[in-house]
């Protein structure tokens, strides 16, 4: 009872502000958008999830962006790359800040090093790692250098050098990715721990500038009058709205008073399936996964982890739970990503031992009575943590009951806050909790670099030095010789499990049919500088 009045007391909040924001016909010029639970970071260089990637995709531009499925060109005009591939040279177009100021070289060298000091406030960056491809990045982030000697140069206001380590196939598709994107310098400095949510403040360079936020309940981006393509943008403002719960969500968007949601009830998605043309499942490459906490007795033990992966059905979970179209994962590189020779590398991997995402019962009751457990006796109960956003209590649910049938262990299940949950999983205050990852770009090292020792995003805190010098390696190679070594550290990081993979993502989306010109990027980003309302 208590949560059914909570839920209704919410929907009749955000009605409220909905109202106030004025209903489709009245402003067509502002797109309503939910955007889920509140981002952690707005930074460029400090965010390392999604909600806050979505922003930030609509409030700054990289030297590349993706449009349409394509890689153009964006702050940069144009550039050049040496015979050797370790070289770029980007000259950068005629570009402004929202206030008018011109976007300079200086603007990205600054920020790409922001992102490799250690001791940036208030905290170092978490994917100072997708910069290690350029000479002396990581050795300035282990404190072995200085940011400082970093090879990214401002040769003037518009030209850019890099020098990289080796031949990065992918360089160009990094600089898309908001980690490499631009921030003032004078900007930061104002208010180095909240300048990016301080509307009095942040500038940006992408379509749009957050001109409110109000912690907790919404944020406004209006158009940036600066911006290098402004006439092409049509939408004057973005109102978004953050609520966790989707299904207050999806009864405001069935009531004309949101234009965007993401991430419909499960209960739901079967009858939007058939009745819906606004409903749609689109392709993602991503995992959904469970976290061990490798440092915590008795998940420090190979052997438990394995058993309680191997004692998931994740096909019950996609029909049954999810049914959004995902598929079971039987590894941790999702499928949708190709080797050098064209082969997809999940195929090629192989299901270690899941066979078909069936649950392998009698294999995890041997494993885990070989860990001193037999038949769950003296097993210390578990506490899993999650978010209540999504099906993540349905899934857990369902593992719950997986794991109490079939090994006899207890697990506990503790839903968080977002905020919460992503701070006590960063100080491995946790035994399990839930973890997803979506690509950042079309390489398998996008998944498999979040294992590095040295990661920031490495949520499992295992460290393994032939895995660290398989995936290092495999930066200085190039073709089916670089797949050989990413192909051998999936299977390090599977064998010791230090995750249980649960399914490859799809995505889930509602768009009124009246807004044109959307688009979301083959890794799962908004990006709504050309939308428009008709």
């Amino acid at each position: 009872m208590k949560k059914t009045i909570a839920c209704l007391l919410i929907l009749t909040l955000v009605m409220t502000s909905f109202t106030a924001c004025g209903e489709k016909g009245q402003d067509t010029n502002a797109l309503k958008w939910h955007i889920g639970p509140e981002p952690y970071s707005l930074d460029p260089q400090l965010n390392f999830a999604n909600d806050g990637g979505n922003i930030i995709n609509n409030t700054f531009e990289g030297l590349m962006r993706e449009l349409n499925g394509e890689l153009v060109p964006a702050m940069a005009e144009s550039y050049e790359i040496s015979d050797d591939k370790t070289a770029y040279t980007f000259y950068l177009r005629d570009a402004f800040w929202s206030d008018g100021k011109p976007v300079t070289a200086s603007d990205f060298e600054y920020a790409w090093k922001r992102a490799c000091d250690p001791n940036l406030e208030p905290e170092p960056s978490r994917y100072s790692y997708q910069l290690f491809y350029i000479k002396g990045a990581q050795d300035a982030v282990e404190g072995n250098g200085s940011p400082d000697d970093i090879a990214v140069t401002a040769i003037d206001e518009k030209t850019l050098k890099v020098e990289l380590l080796a031949p990065t196939p992918y360089f160009l598709d990094l600089t898309t990715f908001y980690t490499y994107m631009p921030v003032r310098k004078d900007v930061v400095e104002q208010d180095p721990d909240g300048w990016a949510r301080n509307p009095e403040v942040v500038v940006s360079n992408g379509p749009f500038v957050l001109t409110g936020y109000k912690i907790g309940e919404s944020l406004t981006l209006s158009k940036n009058e600066y911006y290098w393509q402004a006439d092409k943008v049509s939408l004057e403002r973005i109102d978004g709205f953050i609520i966790e719960d989707e299904s207050t969500m999806l009864s405001a968007y069935e009531a004309g008073d949101v234009d965007v949601i993401e991430d419909v009830p499960i209960q739901e998605i079967s009858r939007l399936k058939e009745n819906n043309k606004d409903f749609y499942i689109l392709p993602l490459i991503g995992t959904y996964y469970y976290i061990f906490n490798t440092q915590k007795p008795p998940l420090d033990n190979v052997l438990v982890r394995k058993a309680l992966s191997y004692a998931i059905d994740r096909t019950a979970i996609v029909e049954n739970i999810t049914q959004g179209g995902e598929q079971e994962a039987t590894g941790f590189v999702p499928v949708g990503l190709s080797d050098a020779e064209g082969n997809d590398f999940r195929e090629t991997a192989g299901n270690y031992g899941m066979d078909t995402g069936k649950g392998n019962y009698k294999k995890a009751r041997e494993l885990l009575a070989e860990a001193g457990y037999p038949e769950g006796e003296g097993f210390p109960t578990l506490n899993f943590i999650y978010n209540s956003y999504g099906a993540h209590q349905a899934v857990a649910e369902a593992i719950q009951a997986m794991w109490k049938n079939n090994l006899g262990i207890d697990m506990t299940i503790s839903n968080q806050e977002w905020g919460v949950l992503q701070d006590n999983i960063y100080n491995s205050n946790f035994d399990i909790a839930r973890g997803g990852w979506t690509a950042d770009y079309a390489d398998p090292t996008t998944m498999l670099d979040i294992w590095l020792s040295y990661s920031g995003n490495n949520e499992a805190k295992w460290k393994n030095t032939e895995y660290d010098a398989l995936i290092e390696a495999s930066k200085t190679l190039t073709g089916q010789e670089r797949f050989e070594h990413l192909y051998k550290a999936e299977a390090l990081m599977m064998d010791a499990m230090i995750v249980a993979p649960i399914l490859y993502y799809t995505d889930t989306v509602m768009v009124k049919d009246y807004v044109k010109d959307w688009q979301k990027t083959k890794l799962g980003l908004w990006f709504f500088g050309f939308a428009r309302i008709e």
